[in-house]
Parts: C-alpha cells; sequence; structure tokens
C-alpha cells in the first residue's frame, strides 16, 4: 500500500517536509541539482495477539446514593468475574463512571418529569487470549454487564511488523527517485533528509449490546468473534537530489 506525493525545488532549496514534527530545527542542506520530496506509506497486515473490549453496568433509582451504591455493588460482580477468568489488573482499567437525572417528557403537560437517577460505570479489559474473546463475552453478561463494545484487536509489539513496512517504504522510495531521475536525463538521486511518522489501524470496533443475564437463554452459546488481520505501517518523507555521477565525484 503505497500513497506518494512529488514536488520539483528549484536547485538550491529545499521544503521541509510536512511529516517533521513542529519543534524540529530548520536545516540548511546545500543542492546544486533539482530536489524531490517524496511522502510514501507502507503497512503490513498482521494477524492480532490483543483483543480489547468494553464492559459496563448501568442502574436506575429514586435517589442519586441509592443509584451510586447499587451501580458499585453491581460492578464489582463484573470485575471479579473479569479477574476470575485470569485476566490481571494490569489489563483492567476504568474508562468512566457517570451519574445523570432521568427525566420522562409529559408532552401533554409539556414539562419534563423526574424519574430518578441512572449511574454507570465502565472498564477496558485487554484480552491477551484473543480465542477466548467470545467466552469472556458472555461471561461478563452473566456477571451483570449491562452493555458491552468491542473487540478491537490489535498486536501488542508491532515493531517487527513496521521495521517491515520501514524497509519497503524506503525501497519504493528509492526505486521512485531512480525513476524520476532517468526520465529526466539524472544518473541516479542523492538522499537529503528523511522524517518519519507511525501510524496504527485496523478494523473498527463494533459496539455491542447485550441485555441483562435473565433475558438471555442459559443455554445459548458465546458469541462467535473472528480476529481477521489488522494492519500497521509508517509514513516517510525523504528528500531526494538528482545528480550525474561526475558531478557527485567532485563533491
Amino acid at each position: 500500500m503505497t500513497r506518494l506525493a512529488l514536488s520539483l525545488l528549484s536547485a538550491g532549496t529545499l521544503a521541509l517536509p510536512a511529516a517533521l514534527p513542529v519543534h524540529a530545527a530548520n536545516v540548511e542542506i546545500d543542492a546544486s541539482g533539482p530536489v524531490i520530496e517524496l511522502d510514501i506509506y507502507e503497512a503490513v497486515t498482521v494477524a492480532p495477539d490483543m483483543a480489547t473490549i468494553g464492559a459496563g453496568v448501568s442502574t436506575e433509582a429514586p435517589s442519586a446514593v441509592e443509584a451510586l451504591r447499587m451501580n458499585s455493588v453491581e460492578m464489582q460482580k463484573v470485575i471479579a468475574r473479569i479477574k476470575a477468568l485470569g485476566i490481571g489488573e494490569k489489563d483492567i482499567q476504568t474508562t468512566g463512571i457517570n451519574l445523570n437525572a432521568r427525566y420522562d417528557y409529559d408532552r401533554e403537560g409539556q414539562r419534563q418529569i423526574f424519574r430518578g437517577y441512572q449511574a454507570s460505570n465502565r472498564v477496558s479489559v485487554n484480552l491477551r487470549r484473543i480465542e477466548d474473546t467470545g467466552k469472556v463475552l458472555d461471561a461478563l453478561v452473566e456477571a451483570g454487564a449491562t452493555d458491552l463494545s468491542g473487540p478491537n484487536f490489535s498486536i501488542e509489539d508491532d515493531a517487527a511488523a513496521k521495521d517491515a513496512a520501514r524497509k519497503r517504504a524506503i525501497e519504493r522510495a528509492a526505486e521512485r527517485a531512480n525513476s524520476y531521475a532517468e526520465m529526466l536525463g539524472y544518473d541516479g538521486a542523492r538522499v537529503l533528509s528523511v522524517s518519519e511518522r507511525l501510524t496504527n489501524s485496523g478494523p473498527m470496533p463494533e459496539r455491542v449490546m447485550m441485555r441483562a443475564a435473565a433475558d438471555m437463554p442459559s443455554a445459548a452459546p458465546p458469541p462467535p468473534v473472528q480476529p481477521g488481520m489488522v494492519a500497521t505501517g509508517i509514513s516517510i518523507a525523504i528528500t531526494y537530489e538528482l545528480v550525474n555521477e561526475e558531478a557527485s565525484r567532485d563533491q
């Protein structure tokens, strides 16, 4: 996968690549030949080794205190079940606790009618055995989770994948620069500067809504989960000077 942008600059001038961080110092580079800037994006796809899901509990009560207390009790059950599945503390993170007043709208009287309070608590859970994702989702609903989100698949260490993408990007950039050099009557291209921006991509997580365990068939199988593949890559900006061999030897 490659995205390419090209601009020819007059000799002796150089525009800084857009991918450079804003705090980078300006660097003057002398160039006697035309300058080419290439923006290359390369991505590789790999099998994921981690799944992230969200699990939450929502409760309603006449008072704020009661709603929050009920929610805390139910959420403790969900977290206890997560830990019982062998998931460590470092892979469980609270992502939000909310308490809101609830109202019904009376159309006839055209006014809001106070109904009580709703409390919610959500956690994000990293699963390092993605083959257990469906089983974990099923267990969380049985433990009292009233809504789930995800799964979002990823790879924990993508260094090797990014190295492969980097190698492809450098090779593709060199091939393209030399191609322009040949078309424009030059012997080759000399690298003047390189900057890199890491990127991550993958399938967007789907939000899964499930009812309380009491509403679900006890013998229902866990939801099927297909991890597929995820993509990771880099974006590289490389600036070349088009050169002739004789001129290169004189430098």
